[in-house]
């Protein structure tokens, strides 16, 4: 399976979302953010987390109107599958791929801690290799990291287990659109796919993708 890795001035978590990728048995292939098409037999793109742009204006808000994004956009209309991590949801959110916004942490400081999610939609195709209720073990990393939503109309894919420290409604820890096939989360699990990292939960969801 063929994945693009968007990056934008300011990404960081690429390299890592590149590693989870092929841990679960994919391909990727790096994607400039001044790019006007992915790479030909794209199946999946995934936009990693970082400060895109510096997040001037707000989180996302540069990177949701950068040319590549016009291709990300084509795809996800296809149902091509979108996953937007940490900053990428904040992306996803910014360009009306996701509904909802990510405001600042109800702390209004930078949070960085291991945290438990619990799937609450395995219906969608990034979440169909974990059971209903399953529980992961994934870092966070953010400053802005609340979403802000309708939990009545949106399809809420992964909660927090226990305490929310970003503040988020309904604990949303990930949300995907009607379809089931965009997903944006702000916990990281290309951070968790390697044992010496503590977890490797994160897998699932990059598994899950490559099966679809």
């Amino acid at each position: 399976m063929s994945v693009a890795v968007l990056r934008f001035p300011g990404s960081l978590d690429h390299e890592s979302a590149a590693r989870a990728i092929q841990a679960a048995g994919g391909t990727a292939s790096e994607v400039w953010h001044d790019d006007a098409e992915l790479p030909a037999g794209t199946r999946a793109v995934v936009i990693p987390g970082g400060f895109s742009y510096g997040d001037h204006l707000r989180p996302g808000a540069i990177a949701s109107r950068a040319r590549a994004m016009d291709d990300v956009r084509r795809h996800a209309a296809r149902g091509g599958l979108v996953l937007g991590i940490c900053n990428g949801f904040q992306v996803l959110c910014e360009a009306g791929l996701l509904p909802g916004a990510l405001r600042p942490n109800a702390t209004l400081s930078f949070v960085c801690r291991q945290t438990t999610l619990q799937v609450t939609d395995a219906e969608s195709p990034w979440t169909a290799a974990l059971p209903a209720g399953a529980r992961l073990s994934i870092p966070i990393k953010n400053n802005s990291g609340a979403w802000f939503g309708d939990p009545g109309t949106a399809r809420v894919a992964l909660r927090y287990v226990g305490e929310d420290a970003l503040g988020s409604v309904d604990a949303a820890a990930g949300v995907v659109d009607e379809r089931g096939t965009v997903l944006g989360l702000m916990p990281h699990p290309e951070e968790a796919c390697d044992p010496l990292l503590g977890s490797t939960d994160g897998l699932g969801l990059f598994r899950a993708a490559v099966a679809a």
